[in-house]
């Protein structure tokens, strides 16, 4: 059966760092909600131009486009045996899209690890992070800092800090993950399938805790 990992972590918790090195250590796609956004605008994909329609007008996209996006993309080859998803679901109305959607593909969800840091410390990690403009790819002045200031190392494109990664707005960013958060948290811990790991631990600690927590056929693949 495939193996399906849904991550959960507040902003700055480390979710999407975990996220693909779990994909790389399990041999499972990574599946972010922020990169499928990215590849449908990107390709012009009828899906990408209902999404833009949205954003342009400064609504939020509905869910019905976010899943069309998900389902498509889970329906690829590369995720036969299962899939890593980061930033799907945000809701338990997701939640449940999710559910029917796997079970469809003869599979669930397997386990849902929630990376847990101190707001101090969120607040701290997210101020010093800077975003590649072309590709998205992550750096921090003081834990991943780059090669050159102010320059990608994958594609050398402009880092630049997003307006939410400032600190006015950091504080209100967790707040807000939180609050909207809590039912899925709450809904997950309910069917079982929730696993709390120590985010502030080191990145190869943390690694090793997410693995411990997988189903035994997908831990047992893992080198």
């Amino acid at each position: 059966m495939p193996t399906y990992v849904v991550m959960l972590g507040a902003p700055g918790a480390g979710k999407g760092t975990q996220a693909a090195l779990l994909s790389e250590r399990l041999g499972l796609p990574h599946i972010s909600s922020g990169d499928i956004f990215r590849e449908n605008i990107k390709n012009h994909t009828e899906l990408g131009s209902l999404a833009t329609g949205y954003m342009n007008k400064g609504e939020l996209v509905p869910d019905d486009v976010t899943i069309a996006m998900i389902r498509e993309r889970l329906g690829r080859p590369d995720c036969a045996p299962g899939a890593v998803l980061d930033g799907f679901p945000r809701t338990p109305a997701q939640a449940a899209a999710l559910a029917e959607m796997l079970a469809g593909l003869g599979g669930k969800v397997d386990v849902v690890p929630y990376i847990k840091v101190e707001e101090q410390e969120l607040v701290r990690r997210l101020t010093g992070r800077w975003t590649c403009r072309a590709e998205g790819h992550i750096f921090h002045a003081v834990f991943n800092p780059p090669r050159q200031a102010g320059v990608c190392d994958h594609d050398g494109s402009e880092l630049y800090q997003r307006e939410d990664d400032q600190a006015e707005t950091v504080t209100n960013r967790i707040r807000v993950y939180l609050e909207q958060t809590a039912p899925l948290i709450a809904h997950y811990r309910a069917a079982g399938v929730m696993r709390e790991i120590d985010g502030n631990q080191p990145i190869e600690t943390v690694t090793a805790a997410l693995l411990a927590v997988l189903p035994p056929a997908a831990s047992s693949e893992a080198p």
